[in-house]
């Protein structure tokens, strides 16, 4: 059965044909019906009588190594991310049991008609900023202004459909979207931050600060030690506390993130008990390190979490703005040297799969050679595609083999340079016929790759690649990043589970284009643009899986990165102090996290037994 609630007066949809059926309903999906009705009191996967209190302390997220900003909407700056998860709130809140439904948060319902000419917001009265400021619709006005013009690239891609944002009254607030906008725009909408108008008066928006931010969330900045801690603790008076998105979440008093510049480092005082939560992305590590006296007495405990989302396209990418990379020979080529067969089993213990599709363990992986609706679709674009993309399964990348210089993928390195252009001289190291040095520079702000770039940074040179591995401070590899100045950088990105115009921030021709953006190849191709709208426009979960298979076979044939490895699941270590639902939201990991809690009666014995200090209570 339908759970949306469907509206029975007819309204004129403004920027298409006449009067449209309109849906107003407590939440969205962009495909197929809501799992929950507009009188669910939780998420399944949460407990609602979970206990309150304590600290979650946990290493920084998302592997960034510092912070000097606390505004984390624009380029400028190292940003603590954590900002994001905890002080703000956003129209609505996501399901993780669903691939892609949000309920309401600070809007009561939302409103759209079939063709989605617009969608609007209804807020709750009751919804209040932390300092007792209402929120309104003309907060919401300014926030999304305030990303399309002045953010992150990857909201000005993102919110490139939103034509106009109005408030049409304190607590309603509407978007008109471009024809073919996609049905997953409304939800990206959704879930953005709402950020007070007011705040913004003395804190410029497209600047970086350390004031701590204001919001409506449920955690407040409580304490910072740049660039080392950032600690939130719960708004006491926080105004959404018993609205079923949020029964048995937010369970901790305190968030405390710990940040480590050197991961051993961080190790050591995880191992220490400095910090109770530890995500584990070192495959030697998880393997073998965690042998330390906590683990052996059953206070430290070893998960794998598993996490159904589409495995992050982790690998390394090259940067095409750069003359020497934009010949797919020299691409082909570098991906040659990296030793994949050998990595896995020496450096990674065979734990991993190998990454080579761009949607990795999912439906739209590209497999085979293209038919039916796949093939259609390409058939458009046949005259702007090479042949094999028709006649041939999609790339897949050399494999490698047992020792680290595998001779077979140099010497075919070696051909496509050869082929290129780039000759090798008498000293071993290739130049043009200009005599420019084929330079190669991969750029990151730890060493914690080191033994996995160094050997492939050796087999570089060993074809004659003037080939470096740079390790820079974190703030001058974020302006480096922001600038385009390397020639490849190890990076990940996520998609949705229903993927859509975040595909535009990460190989869109507008992206390619614009500083800091997500686009760290430069890619910007008319056949990758018109498949990414077409994934945009779906009105199926079929027709994404079409386009996003599709998309994948585009760029996999574009040769733009090296495909890595993936888990699918995550290595997380904790002191035995947390309860956890037994059945976990399968679509987030980091956000399931909300919904554990703080055991007292576990911790009380690890402090007693003197395995703890008293600090996390």
């Amino acid at each position: 059965m339908n759970l949306r609630i469907m509206a029975t007066l007819a309204i004129t949809a403004f920027g298409t044909s006449g009067l449209a059926d309109v849906t107003i309903s407590h939440g969205y999906s962009a495909f197929g019906d809501l799992k929950y009705g507009p009188d669910f009191t939780h998420f399944d996967y949460a407990n609602p009588d979970a206990p309150q209190g304590g600290t979650m302390s946990q290493r920084q997220l998302y592997g960034a190594s510092t912070f000097d900003s606390l505004n984390i909407f624009i380029i400028k700056g190292d940003s603590a991310p954590e900002v994001g998860h905890h002080v703000y709130d956003s129209l609505m809140e996501r399901a993780y049991d669903e691939p892609d439904a949000v309920y309401g948060l600070l809007a009561e319902t939302i409103e759209y008609p079939d063709d989605l000419s617009y969608v609007a917001f209804n807020l709750r009265p009751e919804a209040r900023f932390h300092d007792g400021a209402p929120v309104t619709a003309q907060d919401v006005v300014f926030t999304f202004n305030a990303l399309k013009t002045e953010g992150h690239p990857f909201y000005r891609n993102l919110l490139s459909d939103v034509l106009n944002i109005e408030a049409e009254s304190d607590l309603r607030v509407r978007f008109d979207l471009a024809p073919g906008a996609g049905s997953a725009l409304p939800a990206d909408i959704a879930e953005r931050a709402i950020l007070p108008e007011h705040f913004y008066e003395n804190n410029p928006f497209d600047e970086s600060w350390m004031t701590p931010p204001l919001g409506s969330g449920p955690y407040e900045v409580a304490q910072i030690d740049q660039p080392r801690t950032i600690t939130f603790c719960k708004d006491p008076d926080y105004w959404g506390a018993d609205l079923p998105v949020n029964a048995g979440r937010n369970n901790f008093e305190c968030y405390a993130y710990e940040y480590f510049a050197d991961d051993a480092v961080g190790f050591e005082a995880f191992s220490a008990g400095a910090y109770a939560m530890r995500v584990e992305n070192r495959s030697a590590q998880w393997a073998t390190g965690y042998t330390f006296p906590a683990i052996e007495r059953g206070h430290v405990k070893q998960m794998v979490l598993p996490d159904a989302r589409p495995a992050r396209a982790q690998g390394i990418w090259f940067n095409m703005r750069q003359p020497h990379l934009q010949d797919i020979r020299v691409r082909q080529a570098v991906e040659y040297a990296f030793n994949w067969e050998w990595s896995n089993e020496t450096l990674f213990f065979g734990n991993y799969k190998r990454t080579d599709s761009f949607f990795e363990n999912t439906e739209m992986e590209a497999t085979g050679l293209p038919e039916g609706a796949e093939m259609a679709l390409l058939e458009e674009f046949r005259d702007q595609l090479p042949p094999e993309v028709f006649t041939e399964p999609p790339h897949v990348p050399y494999a490698g083999g047992p020792s680290p210089r595998d001779r077979v993928g140099l010497r075919a390195a070696s051909r496509l340079l050869d082929e290129a252009g780039w000759i090798a001289g008498d000293d071993g190291m290739r130049r043009n016929a200009d005599g420019e040095l084929l330079t190669l520079a991969l750029v990151d702000d730890s060493r914690s790759l080191g033994r996995v770039v160094i050997p492939f940074i050796e087999n570089l040179r060993s074809i004659g690649i003037d080939a470096t591995f740079d390790v820079v401070d974190p703030s001058t590899w974020t302006e480096r990043r922001q600038t385009f100045d390397f020639d490849m950088s190890f990076t990940a990105w996520q998609v949705q589970t229903n993927p859509g115009a975040e595909l535009r921030a990460f190989y869109g021709s507008a992206a390619a284009a614009a500083e800091g953006s997500n686009n760290l190849t430069g890619l910007a191709d008319p056949v990758v643009d018109a498949l990414i709208e077409r994934a945009v426009a779906a009105e199926t979960r079929e027709e994404v899986v079409v386009a996003a298979r599709a998309l994948d076979r585009v760029l996999r044939s574009k040769n733009i990165w090296i495909g890595t490895w993936h888990l699918g699941a995550h290595w997380v270590a904790v002191w035995d102090i947390f309860g956890r639902p037994e059945q976990p939201a399968p679509y987030d990991f980091s956000r399931g996290v909300d919904f554990w809690w703080f055991d007292e009666e576990k911790y009380n014995k690890l402090v007693a037994d003197g395995a703890l200090n008293d600090r996390f209570r």
